[in-house]
């Protein structure tokens, strides 16, 4: 009876151990398996809304390589992304279009630390492929009866063109009437990039302002050079923002963007890597 008792006891044990070692789960899918398995672990990222492409291959990738999270996007302009987050949106991460609405966001406390440029890009005009304006160059954007669309003054997209058109119209090439010619000839002030983008597309304008990015691979259009000369670099900063849910995987987001994975896939859509 002893033996009988003894050997019970041993299976037992064994029943437990392996019980045991079937319930764990590898590192790379924590929260993922079991009965108790949870949601994935969403990072909300509030991107400009060039980042599209980039950002929405690059989630592809991160959420690849990481088993049980998820990348959630909300992209638009960046003064209205930051404007969001400064009336109590929830997001983990802010990559905007340009320090100021970073620095604005900074200064609403929003923000977790210091933002870091990741990328930058340029500027660019675009019109329709078949080109019934006639545009050559810049130069020709002020001609009478031109139809120009822009991004609105507050947009980095918006702001960016018309510093370009003002510098353009400080040179002899381009002579004093350039800035009020050219901007008698906006049909439309859009409230993002793509939308500039998207009006050109459809023919409802001669011309747009948009990023070299946002050119890159666009059906229906054709893009101008804008001479370095005349506009400036746009940088793109990206930090964390404060309250976030996902505090640990949006800082890995981060490193990831600004990593070799990350600026690979934006140089092939058309960025310039951070300097």
């Amino acid at each position: 009876m002893t033996r009988i008792l003894s050997r019970i006891s041993l299976a037992f044990v064994a029943v437990l151990v392996v019980a045991g070692c079937g319930t764990a789960s590898s590192p790379s899918a924590v929260g993922t398996q079991g009965s108790a398995a949870q949601a994935p672990r969403e990072v909300t990222v509030f991107a400009a809304s060039s980042l599209t492409e980039s950002f929405t291959e690059m989630a592809t990738v991160f959420e690849h390589d990481n088993p049980g999270t998820k990348i959630v996007f909300n992209f638009g302009s960046s003064s209205q992304l930051r404007t969001q987050l400064e009336n109590g949106a929830q997001a983990d991460v802010f990559a905007s279009a340009d320090q100021k609405q970073m620095d604005l966001a900074a200064q609403a406390n929003v923000i977790a630390g210091k933002s870091q440029v990741f990328a930058n890009n340029s500027l660019v005009v675009v019109v329709p492929s078949t080109n019934p304006a006639g545009i050559a160059g810049p130069a020709d954007l002020a001609k009478p009866g031109v139809k120009l669309v822009l991004a609105g003054p507050e947009v980095p997209a918006g702001a960016y063109a018309r510093r370009a058109i003002t510098a353009m119209s400080q040179s002899s090439r381009f002579g004093a009437d350039f800035e009020k010619n050219a901007l008698s000839n906006v049909v439309s002030q859009e409230d993002n990039v793509k939308r500039v983008l998207a009006k050109v597309q459809m023919g409802e304008a001669d011309a747009g302002f948009v990023y070299v990015s946002d050119a890159k691979g666009a059906e229906g259009v054709k893009a101008i050079p804008v001479p370095s000369e005349f506009q400036e670099t746009a940088q793109y900063p990206i930090a964390l923002v404060k309250e976030g849910h996902q505090p640990d995987v949006a800082a890995a987001f981060v490193r990831y963007v600004l990593g070799d994975q990350g600026q690979a896939i934006l140089a092939k859509h058309g960025f310039v890597a951070r300097r």
